[in-house]
């Protein structure tokens, strides 16, 4: 019991510095990389252009980051949110502008965090250097979630643990269904 007990106030004194920290161009900038980051317009928006501009391999890389966007999500808002409810970081923390689009969902695990981190983890799988660029946008939009004071870091790390879990099931899945159909 001490233990989870040390370990919540650790995500609460974390969530309190990322929320309190940077400068303050960052709050300025944080609300546009927020809403690309909205209901996956962001994802969306590269695995476009990776279809249009990269070939068979973007196409590929496009319909495995989407797979496993959509894994995450399923997974995250339609499975974990509903099963396990925590309140999200108190509004005394968070200054007024962030506090107007803070979702009333629960906060574990961050569903933003989750897509990113499936959608560039199978990507990377398919085509590595979007992929990597891919995975430094979904580490800003964690850290923008962490920022806002819409997430605990517990929550963050859980989202992205679920999407990487997702993309490495989506990475899986054709495997697995060639080794069960019969011959």
């Amino acid at each position: 019991m001490r233990v989870t007990g040390a370990l919540r106030e650790a995500d609460r004194r974390l969530a309190r510095r990322a929320i309190a920290w940077g400068p303050p161009w960052l709050r300025r900038v944080a609300p546009a990389w927020e809403e690309a980051a909205e209901h996956t317009k962001l994802w969306w928006a590269a695995a476009v252009a990776m279809a249009a501009c990269g070939g068979w391999r973007g196409r590929a890389a496009a319909v495995a980051g989407i797979g496993a966007m959509s894994v995450a999500e399923a997974l995250s808002a339609g499975v974990v949110k509903r099963l396990y409810r925590r309140r999200r970081p108190p509004g005394e923390w968070v200054p007024e502008p962030e506090l107007r689009d803070r979702p009333e969902s629960s906060s574990f695990p961050s569903g933003h965090t989750a897509a990113g981190c499936a959608f560039a983890g199978a990507v990377t799988s398919v085509w590595p250097a979007p992929g990597a660029v891919c995975g430094a946008a979904a580490a800003l939009v964690a850290g923008q979630r962490l920022h806002s004071g819409a997430h605990y870091p517990a929550d963050v790390a859980a989202g992205a643990a679920l999407g990487l879990a997702s993309a490495g099931l989506v990475r899986a899945t054709p495997r697995l269904l060639l080794r069960r159909s019969p011959r």
